[in-house]
């Protein structure tokens, strides 16, 4: 029933979009509409018909995972598929996702039906899917709990295994394995333990550096299960951290806890990533939060909404997105401290429960 109540909710839109079908390929857009889990897939949604096309390796698995599908085989070149795919439609309008589609496979279908449809227009569609996936329903949020618990618990487990003389390529190893262990599907995002000087930076990838007594350690992981991920950031400490790194760290963590209590259902991302970045602007670090407050959490690492001071997306009950203020300083290091929340009631709810005391 959930899967029909989305198929509705996107037909809807083909009018305000000015198309008569939509063709998809955004892998997450596809899971989200079909269930259907595997690769070199695509759908073509029309008001009447869902079919679901791919090759010989994911025919069975079509056939269980999207049985309310029509299931259609694909193979041979896109000039030898596509037009039967097309066949029959009578429509001249298909929206295609701009987003994902290169210009050199649009460049294919188009050619593919130069000959049989040459009156169809390819319309280009951005975020039409995604719209629709921005508002949680109460079983995507489950899973995103779900997969919030695992996070949770690794860091835990990272408290009690982390030590000085160790790498950021172990910890991050054994940050992964303990979170596929206990449940977690493949990650959504790489694991990023940075310590040191590299924690300066937001999207560090762990390294051979060796980490130090009293230098932070910027982890941020995401568990998966049923598809959803979740996100959590932590720093953390092997021994007793110097002052710039107590000071940053009350910093961030009293930016973080004040955007969560002051967030309202309504507000816009600007508005949300001010609440924090006022914190840390006035501490006299504005220029070291580089990046945006948040973005959308669910079936993509990030997606709708975004948290950022030119957002002028409002938050709304049922959005699940992340809060995570940083301070990053070259040559020292950086601080981040992210949880994953859904907006309920018209306030904020807290997902992850990671403890924050440094």
């Amino acid at each position: 029933m959930i899967l029909r109540s989305r198929l509705h909710n996107l037909r809807r839109e083909f009018i305000r979009k000015d198309i008569c079908a939509l063709f998809v390929s955004q892998p997450e857009n596809i899971y989200y509409l079909s269930g259907f889990d595997g690769s070199d897939t695509f759908l073509l949604i029309t008001p009447q018909d869902a079919i679901l096309a791919t090759d010989f390796r994911y025919i069975e698995q079509a056939e269980r995972q999207a049985p309310d599908y029509e299931i259609f085989q694909i193979s041979g070149r896109i000039k030898d598929w596509f037009p039967r795919l097309m066949s029959g439609i009578s429509w001249d309008k298909l929206g295609f996702e701009a987003g994902h589609i290169t210009f050199a496979l649009h460049q294919q279908l188009v050619d593919a039906l130069g000959e049989s449809k040459p009156s169809l227009k390819f319309t280009p569609v951005v975020g039409l899917v995604e719209s629709l996936r921005i508002i949680k329903e109460p079983e995507e949020i489950e899973l995103i709990m779900q997969a919030s618990a695992i996070t949770d618990n690794a860091i835990e487990y990272v408290k009690d295994i982390v030590y000085a003389g160790m790498s950021e390529k172990e910890l991050a190893w054994e940050i992964e394995k303990f979170m596929r262990e206990h449940g977690s599907q493949t990650l959504p995002f790489e694991v990023i333990a940075a310590s040191g000087p590299n924690s300066a930076l937001p999207h560090a990838q762990p390294s051979e550096h060796i980490i130090n007594e009293g230098e932070p350690i910027v982890i941020d992981i995401g568990a998966r299960i049923g598809g959803y991920g979740s996100d959590l950031s932590r720093t953390l400490c092997v021994g007793s951290g110097d002052g710039t790194y107590n000071k940053v760290y009350d910093i961030v963590l009293e930016a973080q806890l004040t955007a969560i209590a002051a967030m309202k259902e309504g507000m816009t991302g600007e508005e949300a990533d001010r609440l924090a970045r006022k914190i840390i602007i006035e501490a006299g670090y504005g220029e070291t939060f580089g990046h945006s407050l948040g973005h959308g959490v669910g079936l993509a690492a990030h997606e709708q909404p975004r948290l950022g001071p030119s957002s002028v997306e409002r938050l709304v009950n049922g959005m699940v997105f992340s809060i995570e203020p940083g301070i990053y300083i070259t040559g020292w290091g950086g601080v981040r401290i992210e949880d994953t929340v859904v907006m309920e009631n018209g306030k904020i709810r807290v997902i992850s429960s990671a403890p924050k005391n440094r």
